[in-house]
């Protein structure tokens, strides 16, 4: 089991990202992925379904329909669920999001772009597009800066002769790096060259330079659990006509610098892409989840793991540490340092030898060459190893020994020539159906709020236990496992911080702590302090680092966990993704409260209800209630603000608490003195004023002068006054009669009872951490998303609610938890409301 097994401390680990150059050389030995666009329809991981279809089916009125809602839908991203019933509804799983749209992740900076009809309205027009949400101009280049000389935005045909998005197809050779640092997004791109069926997810091969040109092209990235098409048009910056940033070895080709520029787009402008890591722009090609190992200290099961990740269409590549003094050097063993390798199969192999017979573990690798550049040792074309293996086994294995860069190696020879090995394990709806096996995916987008929900790692016991929880269940072990242990990957990412580069924030540092549940439904929701303080973590990420994602591989037993993910220091805010991979299904969920209310309220009510409920008092309470309201009988919002903003003086006292049960007195007062009749102080708010220094002042009943809060009040605001009189107002008069009255009342000094309990260091205001407390204690259940947004709303933008915005919090609270369940009798967390009833349930409170 991987993690620590004591209450060590978490480590923070701060890294600079690369914005280097990324060499590329050229080679007249290149082998290119064809794009033949005759035999477009039989490439089924992209040909438009909507081409398909009309097709089949002809062009009639129901085909143009559908083709309607079929247009730039891929066939790999769409899957059929026929109803038990009938046979002819379409799902599309995998939707893919235009940039802005909403639900999309990425606030519109105009209307949502729809690539085909734009293409289509320009090219009828006659026109050219210009994009307007990343203008030809210096701020779609910079945004901390002036660019050094002027740049002019050309279109490929004002660039060269006869512009291609393709030439001869594609290949890595495709890539080179102009002035941008962005080294980290060119490998990724050249690595994704040697997967045609991914590269073409990315690169939507229904565009072209000679068919339906507008000046508009699109490409789609995968953005946290989504996958985003991003519209560009083909402007691209240069300098005396030649291209400043990403270019082509061909002068005519521009599918990478047009990739790049979508890609500049989608995180703001072309210097947001300054440093990363090349596993970042993997994932946003693939929307799998990367790991690096050291073959040097590689772990002992390491084929193991390539060997399931093979089975699971993972992406993997390998490669060599360069010769500092020779570019791109060749060994003796006809393997080139500094060079990407990819691993095209991974395979045990039966050998059979004279002395001996058994499996060898082999490994299929491809030079992106193509050429005769291939390893010469054992297991190389043509090597006598190849003897020892049986006919049909050859024949399994697709063996042939061409000149064309692949070839085979043992896993021994693999670790001793190569230093480092990538994998990019796919995310299930990266993967074809027919792939075979494929990784189980389950994940939630969370948020890290200050005061609330950043209570940062285990260093901080006191706020830990307020981040957000997850819990996992792991039922079936890995297939072969020979200790009875589940493989899962957990890979923590947070999110858009490229995008607020602008802003002047850049990635936090983050990591996560696994803890084993032996009995989950006997723990708190969330885990408490209590429980951190005393149970160690089983599995933790290896540090908290500043990249944008954090990933480690475990071995667990099966049973239930729960993951804390977390900045390193506490208030730091952010949003993320947490995805946990494994090879049999998994079950997560959120371990948190659900919404409502708890015990304590329903008691606490009855408490004052039952206070209110003695007869002599209830008169004298309502004959109160009268000489205030006059005749009407009724008191509007002006009015009850008058005597709140009484109530809230130095002059006034502590309000009763009305024997309210489970509430404890304020800090320096006892029981008796925190529980003086609600008459009492009705009697001295509303009669102490009018008899003010009169003979009859002697009369009136004297109470603690005790000031309800440790500085002077302002009294409610008028929004909160007119909620305060919302809530109780049952026929939606605008005014409180006697019983609504005396309800509110009762509600109000247990709030603030509640509030000068939990504002312990008297500054009127509660943090978010205070503030999760005082609500539990008011009576209600709130989990973390809804803390969250009630912080976002109310708070003072310090992580921090004042007096007032509690009370008008937990007064929306109240309103829309009991118009809720007024329409749920049966407890079945669902409830239906005619959209009149809505709109007066949501306005009026």
């Amino acid at each position: 089991m991987s993690g620590c097994s004591d209450f060590a401390y978490a480590n923070r680990v701060t890294i600079t990202t690369t914005s280097t150059k990324y060499h590329q050389v050229s080679s007249p030995k290149i082998t290119k992925h064809t794009v033949a666009p005759s035999q477009s329809c039989q490439k089924k991981s992209y040909t438009d379904l909507s081409k398909v279809v009309t097709l089949v089916h002809g062009s009639s009125n129901i085909t143009k329909r559908i083709v309607s809602k079929l247009k730039g839908r891929t066939i790999d991203n769409i899957k059929k669920h026929y109803n038990s019933k009938t046979d002819d509804k379409l799902k599309i799983e995998n939707k893919i999001y235009k940039f802005g749209e909403r639900n999309s992740g990425f606030n519109a900076r105009g209307d949502v772009q729809d690539f085909y009809e734009l293409r289509d309205y320009h090219y009828e027009n006659g026109s050219l597009f210009e994009d307007p949400q990343f203008p030809a101009s210096d701020s779609s280049l910079f945004y901390s800066q002036r660019p050094d000389r002027r740049i002019q935005w050309l279109r490929p045909h004002e660039i060269s002769d006869d512009p291609k998005l393709f030439v001869e197809g594609f290949s890595r050779f495709d890539i080179q790096q102009g002035e941008l640092g962005d080294c980290w997004l060119l490998a990724a791109a050249a690595n994704l060259t040697m997967f045609r069926r991914l590269f073409f997810q990315v690169v939507p091969d229904d565009q072209a330079f000679d068919e339906k040109y507008a000046g508009i092209f699109h490409f789609r990235f995968w953005q946290y659990g989504r996958w985003i098409d991003v519209v560009i048009d083909d402007r691209l910056p240069t300098y005396h006509g030649k291209l400043v940033y990403l270019h082509s070895a061909e002068e005519n080709e521009y599918w990478s610098a047009l990739l790049e520029k979508a890609y500049a787009k989608l995180h703001g402008s072309y210097e947001a892409l300054k440093g990363g890591s090349t596993c970042e722009a993997m994932e946003d090609f693939t929307g799998g989840v990367t790991e690096m190992y050291d073959l040097e200290n590689s772990p002992p099961d390491l084929f193991q793991i390539i060997k399931k990740a093979f089975e699971r269409s993972s992406m993997m590549g390998c490669s060599i540490e360069p010769d500092p003094n020779v570019l791109e050097a060749e060994t003796g063993e006809g393997l080139v340092k500094g060079h990407a390798y990819s691993i095209t199969k991974v395979r045990y192999v039966e050998i059979r030898t004279p002395n001996t017979s058994g499996k060898i573990p082999l490994l299929r690798l491809r030079n992106p060459w193509g050429n005769d550049t291939e390893w010469n040792g054992a297991w190389s074309d043509q090597s006598p190893e190849w003897r020892f293996i049986p006919d049909h086994e050859k024949e399994d294995l697709g063996l042939n020994f061409d000149d064309d860069g692949e070839f085979w190696m043992s896993y021994k020879d693999f670790q001793k020539y190569f230093d480092r090995i990538e994998i990019c394990n796919l995310s299930p709806d990266s993967v074809s159906d027919d792939s075979g096996k494929r990784w189980e995916l389950s994940y939630y987008e969370g948020e890290w709020v200050k005061g609330v929900t950043a209570g940062g790692c285990r260093n901080f016991l006191d706020t830990f236990w307020s981040n957000p929880q997850y819990r996992i269940t792991l039922t079936q072990v890995d297939e072969d496992s020979n200790d009875n242990k589940c493989t899962v990957i957990i890979a923590l990412m947070q999110k858009n911080r490229r995008q607020q580069r602008k802003m002047g924030l850049d990635v936090l540092t983050i990591g996560f702590a696994i803890y084993y549940l032996p009995d989950p439904n006997s723990v708190p929701k969330p885990l408490d302090r209590n429980f951190f303080k005393y149970n160690a973590s089983v599995g933790r990420s290896p540090s908290f680092i500043n990249l944008r994602e954090v990933t480690c591989r475990f071995r667990l037993p099966p049973g239930t966990y729960c993951i804390v993910p977390s900045t390193f220091d506490p208030n730091e805010e952010g949003e993320f993704l947490i995805r946990v991979f494994s090879e049999n299904q998994n079950h997560m969920e959120v371990h948190d409260l659900e919404v409502g209310y708890g015990k304590k309220e329903a008691k606490a009510l009855q408490a004052v209800r039952r206070a209110s409920a003695d007869p002599g008092e209830t008169i004298k309470l309502q004959d109160t209630f009268l000489r205030l309201a006059g005749n009407a009988e009724e008191i509007d919002w002006k009015k009850f603000k008058e005597l709140l903003a009484i109530a809230l003086s130095n002059d006034c006292s502590e309000i009763s608490r009305n024997r309210v049960e489970d509430v404890s007195a304020a800090p320096g007062q006892t029981e008796t003195q925190g529980e003086s009749n609600l008459l009492t102080l009705l009697l001295n708010l509303v009669c102490g004023a009018i008899c003010k220094d009169t003979p009859l002042a002697d009369f009136i009943p004297k109470v603690d002068e005790t000031p309800l809060l440790s500085s002077q009040p302002k009294g409610f605001s008028n929004d909160v006054c007119r909620s305060l009189v919302a809530l109780a107002d049952k026929n939606c008069s605008g005014k409180l009669g006697y019983e609504e009255f005396a309800d509110l009342w009762a509600d109000i000094s247990h709030w603030i009872t509640i509030f000068k309990k939990f504002d312990v260091d008297n500054s009127n205001n509660l943090s978010g951490f205070e503030l999760r407390e005082a609500l539990t204690s008011a009576g209600y259940s709130l989990n973390n998303h809804t803390l969250n947004i009630l912080m976002h709303r109310y708070g003072n933008g310090q992580g921090a609610m004042e007096f007032d915005e509690f009370i008008m919090c937990i007064v929306r609270l109240k309103h829309m938890i009991d118009a809720f369940k007024e329409r749920d009798p049966d407890g079945t967390d669902e409830a239906t409301f005619p959209i009149s009833e809505f709109i007066d349930t949501t306005l009026y409170s």
